[in-house]
């Protein structure tokens, strides 16, 4: 069985596609076989738009799994928080579903690369989050974050539930894109290193430049 990582983002829009298309890429280079999956998609029909992302990145053509719905079982078309778009077409998110797709990936693949939705506790229904499904699975976590204003306090919220739920943070990604402000930026990066290195000493800290590819 292939290792199954799981792929957050500190909030919306932190870059966690790109991050995850980027390190499936750099685990390619590596000599490893990946896929990358999607938990959930919403805001768009038929294929999941986040692994075109993927498969851009990762320098390959969709695969026989996208066609087959397997990297995303779940596509929703209203943008907005998983569980809303499940109820607005009247559908429920089986986590049963999503395991079972995983897990065919993981025979197949040495890494299966699982992105969420937004943020660890986006609720997939009334009463279960991502963060709940991901501990149920025992998944390690990469955790996606950024330079922008409010990100230090975001990234060390979402480090502290993983302690508190005691999963495994694999590693923090650091989007350097887009650029917003230097300063805060590098020190953003500075006091995320520091506090990785006190706190969560085999949590690895890298830096996503996406102009590398």
């Amino acid at each position: 069985m292939g290792q199954v990582i799981f792929v957050s983002g500190i909030d919306t829009d932190v870059g966690k596609t790109v991050a995850t298309g980027w390190y499936a890429k750099k685990l390619m280079q590596q000599g490893f076989s990946v896929i990358t999956q999607k938990m959930i998609q919403t805001g768009c029909e038929g294929l999941a738009s986040d692994l075109l992302v993927h498969r851009n990145m990762q320098g390959i053509s969709l695969l026989e799994e996208d066609y087959q719905g397997v990297t995303c079982p779940y596509v929703f078309s209203y943008p907005c928080s998983p569980h809303l778009a499940a109820k607005l077409e009247q559908r429920e998110i089986e986590p049963q579903k999503i395991q079972v797709a995983t897990a065919y990936l993981a025979q197949k693949y040495d890494y299966v690369l699982l992105e969420g939705a937004g943020g660890l506790l986006v609720p997939y229904n009334e009463s279960q989050t991502s963060l709940d499904y991901v501990q149920q699975q025992g998944y390690p976590v990469i955790l996606v974050t950024s330079g922008k204003l409010g990100s230090i306090n975001h990234t060390l919220l979402s480090l502290e539930v993983c302690r508190a739920r005691q999963l495994s943070v694999y590693s923090v990604i650091y989007n350097q894109y887009p650029q917003v402000d230097e300063r805060i930026e590098k020190e953003t990066q500075r006091y995320l290193q520091q506090y990785l290195a006190q706190h969560f000493p085999t949590t690895a800290f890298e830096l996503l430049d996406v102009l590398e590819k």
